[in-house]
């Protein structure tokens, strides 16, 4: 069948709905997933984008019409689905969802047995296949639809993290940004004494008040207004998912996901003395820091979910954590919860006695630039010549070209979608960043 190969990523099914991924696409889809898995159950759950309904339903046909059941979660969040996946040990999953995009995406975010991802190389690479082959499997007998909500049982589990006697009556505004977190937290949040202010928890598949995408700072304006008008103890965003959150000070200052990842692990090695934590190439030298001062091992990865759940099996760690605010906890199925992570810090601040900002000033002294995109047309051409230029520094090619040095590393990696390259460095002094920033910007753009 005629299909746009690039709605295949590295992590995901994901495109415009419908030039690139309509109804049909869906179905096959659907289809070839219950013959690659031969599985005899599907879990399948839904976001509130306008196009997911349909897609939903279409690649349910696909899954049944193979001859394999499936249980419909209805609207859920992405963690809310590797939850049952694990929980109920189906033989995979899949979420209907764009995650932070604009509305007119869409996609699908699918998982086998243990809530283990596809990925590219892992899975996604053979229902690509099928596709192209259009190849279509009709049982002689369909499967069933069975219906099933999570909504409390998954809050019960995120719950089992933490110890609700000691959290704190904290002042805390909460953006769901129109997406699944409006589902999703209440349930939890009548259960914490904690005052929480709701922002745009209504499911709202337009996006009306801004992009859930809260690692961008321009989405978490509303936020920040927020915190002060309500003089808040601070804030939290989740993406439209609901897979991932970004903490942000009562001063109005962004926490990042690789520090929320610090904040997670400094309270798990109290209670866990001695774990291996995960964390990825691109977190700041913080995260490390901290796990090995705690007691904690600290193994530094690839970016990516399809990279870190596997690696944590192996490693049997109790956590994993991404700076693009992804948090993988071993007790729940090596998947990861924007929620989980969340009540982990929130329990973390209630025994501290210490404001977020505080928290985070005591564990890190670090600078950061931020991701840093440059539009290339080679980007093996530029890595070369980045690396020849800081040759005497202590190289790492597992993702893109990572270099350290004393007062300053750096990482730079191609975009799996698009032709940009993306720097991130982190230095000691303000001045070491934007030298060496521009330094490495200067060979990457010319």
């Amino acid at each position: 069948m005629d299909f746009e190969r690039t709605i295949f990523k590295a992590y995901d099914i994901r495109g415009i709905f419908p030039e690139q991924l309509n109804p049909d696409i869906a179905y096959r889809i659907g289809n070839a997933l219950a013959d690659y898995l031969k599985p005899k159950t599907i879990a399948v759950g839904r976001d509130m984008r306008i196009s997911s309904n349909e897609l939903h339903d279409m690649l349910i046909c696909g899954i049944i019409d193979a001859g394999v059941d499936v249980v419909d979660l209805g609207l859920v969040s992405t963690d809310g689905m590797y939850f049952a996946v694990g929980k109920f040990d189906y033989d995979g999953g899949v979420m209907v969802t764009a995650s932070h995009n604009p509305k007119e995406y869409n996609g699908f975010k699918i998982c086998r047995r243990g809530a283990m991802p596809l990925s590219g190389q892992e899975g996604l690479d053979k229902i690509e296949e099928a596709l192209e082959n259009d190849t279509v499997i009709k049982s002689s007998e369909r499967g069933n639809i069975a219906r099933k909500v999570i909504t409390e049982d998954y809050a019960a589990h995120c719950l089992s993290f933490i110890d609700r006697s000691i959290i704190k009556p904290f002042r805390v505004v909460m953006d769901a940004g129109n997406g699944m977190a409006g589902l999703t937290l209440p349930p939890v949040l009548e259960k914490l004494p904690i005052k929480y202010i709701p922002l745009y928890f209504e499911l709202d598949g337009t996006f009306p008040n801004h992009p859930a995408s809260p690692i961008e700072l321009k989405n978490l304006v509303d936020l920040q207004k927020k915190i002060a008008e309500e003089r808040a103890d601070f804030g939290v965003a989740f993406d439209g998912d609901a897979d991932r959150m970004f903490l942000v000070d009562k001063n109005g200052h962004q926490v990042g996901g690789d520090l929320a990842t610090a904040l997670v692990a400094d309270n798990l090695l109290d209670k866990n003395p001695g774990e291996t934590i995960l964390y990825n190439i691109i977190c700041s030298k913080a995260v490390p820091e901290l796990i090995e001062k705690k007691g904690g091992k600290a193994i530094r990865t690839r970016v990516g979910h399809a990279y870190i759940k596997p690696l944590m099996k192996k490693y049997n760690a109790i956590f994993g954590g991404e700076h693009s605010g992804h948090f993988y906890f071993r007790d729940n199925w090596f998947a990861d919860s924007g929620l989980i992570a969340f009540l982990v810090c929130l329990e973390l601040l209630s025994k501290s006695g210490q404001p977020l900002h505080e928290k985070i000033e005591a564990i890190d002294p670090y600078f950061r630039s931020g991701e840093i995109n440059s539009r290339v047309t080679s980007a093996g051409g530029k890595l070369d010549r980045v690396a020849a230029h800081f040759a005497d520094g202590k190289h790492d090619t597992s993702d893109g070209l990572t270099v350290d040095y004393d007062d300053f590393w750096f990482n730079l990696r191609p975009s799996n979608t698009e032709p940009l390259i993306r720097l991130n460095v982190e230095a000691n002094t303000k001045e070491i960043l934007d030298r060496r920033t521009e330094e490495i910007l200067k060979i990457v753009r010319s």
